[in-house]
């Protein structure tokens, strides 16, 4: 299912996956006042892997917000086969992956259009946050980076906790902010271990965190229970 939904191109999907595109983030913007730091760091050319904490089902649009250069995302698979929705997203770039299982096959699919030269977004914790915080980042990126020479640019987003939790069926609107970090060149990557990389983004992740919501007027989190993880 992947291969057909990322490899099948056309003018006419990309029209629409741009046009999807600008009417949501337009959309997000407004209901959640959306402040964004740092998108110019997003390299507009070659490889590139997006990787951002996850708070809410709307975090897609907030990746993206008003980057021209189009990510491909990689969503469970089990959303394809919502009525309506399914079929929606299956016309934008994504790529379907099988939860709780390793599956091959996508990751084969987000290397092959990585060494394609495009953006690709994951949410390295793998699941939305439970209380808005950070989790610990588990090794694999630095070898998607190593087999593919995409540069790895980290990113927050804060607020959609508040506005949508896991536990809340519908979301109400908030104050939203996405800060970009500075990008990991695929060298600086190759020089770590697949350990040591995961606790560096760890903690990249926190440091912008932090930043983020000391900007939006918030207390930063206390990771320091968690220090012995990373």
């Amino acid at each position: 299912m992947a291969d057909k939904i990322v490899l099948k191109d056309s003018l006419f999907k990309k029209v629409w996956h741009k046009l999807c595109h600008y009417f949501s983030v337009c959309v997000v913007a407004v209901m959640y006042r959306l402040k964004v730091y740092g998108s110019e760091k997003v390299p507009r050319t070659g490889p590139v892997l997006i990787l951002s904490n996850h708070q809410s089902f709307f975090d897609p649009m907030f990746c993206q917000n008003w980057i021209w250069r189009s990510f491909y995302f990689v969503p469970r698979d089990t959303l394809l086969d919502i009525k309506f929705w399914g079929a929606v997203i299956s016309t934008l770039y994504v790529i379907p992956i099988k939860r709780g299982q390793a599956d091959i096959a996508a990751m084969k699919t987000i290397i092959e259009v990585l060494k394609q030269d495009k953006a690709v977004c994951l949410f390295p914790e793998g699941t939305r946050s439970h209380d808005g915080r950070i989790g610990t980042i588990k090794p694999g990126f630095g070898l998607i980076s190593r087999r593919t020479g995409a540069t790895i640019v980290p990113m927050v987003i804060d607020g959609m906790f508040e506005a949508w939790p896991r536990t809340q069926k519908a979301p109400k609107l908030g104050k939203v902010r996405v800060q970009f970090g500075d990008p990991i060149s695929p060298e600086h990557i190759k020089a770590k271990s697949d350990d040591e990389f995961a606790a560096e983004l760890t903690s990249i992740f926190r440091q912008i965190q932090a930043e983020l919501r000391t900007k939006a007027g918030k207390q930063p989190f206390d990771y320091s229970d968690q220090s012995q993880s990373i």
